[in-house]
């Protein structure tokens, strides 16, 4: 009897058991003095307690809300999800009850990332409300992806592009992308005096994460920005806050970058998706390994929490293999006359002796 006692115990476990229909869910202790009140203004206070960036609080609200508002059958649609208690809350998305499950099956159609980042949602929200995350429940598996990169070619047309570009805000943007790797969010925050023209460099302040880091550029990047700051003088009277500014003088947004860069991608004659803020900042972090930087710098310099983010520029992209290859093909025909011993067949580029003498050089 007892056995067959603790054998139903186990069968009936939190993480396995379905709520009947009249089960209450107990908050967790942190959350009991909040109970009655509106369960969005207490959850927007806890991602503004844990720093939560701006886009993150909209991307989880993005998710949020659809979670909330899916019915169970039988159920009305909810008239306004926002005025559901706490208490109300975490009854109703109690995992196990059915609605996680409804939801999840309804991102079936998205991408892998974005099934991903609405699966971390929310988890967050269930966490919050001292919910166990389903088993059952797993992230889509992502194919792993290199960073794109504009070639040498594709990237001169672009300076060329913004160089000629009727507004002078153009060439002062990409410069200082491809100078210092910054983030389309973090380069349209930078203020006057985040600024250090003597020293070269550039305070990142509540960067992604909320960390604050210093940027570093060259003399290329100087010149630009003094020759930025007498045209900034002429839309905007401000002599401090956005040092990028359009041209009614409003601090410049993400969106304007991203229309920048569609214009330039039409003058340089690459296809607009090609030419992105963040293709300009994988061009700065391949360009410093290229050079010889270490990992740690550009993790840095990128500020990435972890390393294992700025470990994937140690692979190299077809479109570089190639012109690594063509380049060290290129100087191997202009070599002069070699011995016959040391005309090899060569059944591939990689073993090819030649070629490893010339890499080797």
């Amino acid at each position: 009897m007892d056995a067959d006692n603790g054998a139903q115990r186990r069968a009936l476990r939190p993480s396995q058991r379905r709520l009947d229909v009249d089960s209450n869910v107990e908050l967790p202790p942190r959350l009991v003095h909040l109970r009655r009140l509106p369960w969005l203004e207490c959850y927007l206070q806890q991602l503004r307690t844990e720093a939560k960036s701006t886009n993150t609080t909209k991307t989880y609200m993005a998710a949020i809300h659809p979670l909330v508002e899916t019915p169970l059958p039988g159920e009305t649609l909810l008239e306004d999800s926002s005025a559901l208690s706490v208490e109300a809350l975490a009854a109703r998305i109690e995992p196990l009850n059915g609605r996680l499950d409804r939801w999840v099956h309804s991102l079936s159609d998205l991408k892998p990332s974005s099934f991903n980042t609405r699966l971390a949602a929310a988890r967050h929200l269930l966490g919050w409300l001292g919910h166990r995350w389903p088993e059952h429940l797993v992230r889509a598996r992502t194919g792993r992806k290199l960073p794109r990169t504009l070639t040498r070619r594709e990237l001169s047309n672009v300076l060329e592009a913004a160089r000629w570009n009727e507004d002078p805000l153009c060439r002062v943007v990409v410069t200082l992308m491809l100078d210092t790797g910054l983030r389309v969010s973090e380069l349209c925050d930078l203020d006057l005096d985040s600024v250090d023209m003597e020293d070269r460099s550039a305070m990142v302040r509540s960067g992604k994460g909320n960390k604050d880091r210093i940027v570093l550029f060259t003399d290329r990047t100087q010149q630009e920005l003094m020759l930025w700051l007498e045209q900034r003088a002429v839309r905007t009277e401000d002599v401090g806050g956005a040092l990028l500014v359009s041209q009614r003088g409003q601090r410049l947004l993400p969106r304007g970058v991203q229309r920048m860069m569609e214009d330039l991608a039409d003058a340089a004659g690459l296809p607009r998706g090609r030419l992105t803020p963040h293709v300009l900042r994988h061009n700065f972090a391949t360009g410093l390994l290229e050079r010889g930087a270490d990992l740690v710098s550009i993790q840095r310099l990128l500020g990435h929490a972890s390393i294992a983010t700025t470990r994937v520029y140690l692979e190299i992209g077809d479109q570089t293999l190639r012109e690594v290859y063509h380049r060290a093909q290129a100087a191997r025909d202009t070599m002069p006359n070699l011995p016959d011993e040391a005309r090899l067949e060569e059944t591939t580029p990689a073993t090819s002796s030649v070629g490893l003498h010339v890499d080797g050089a």
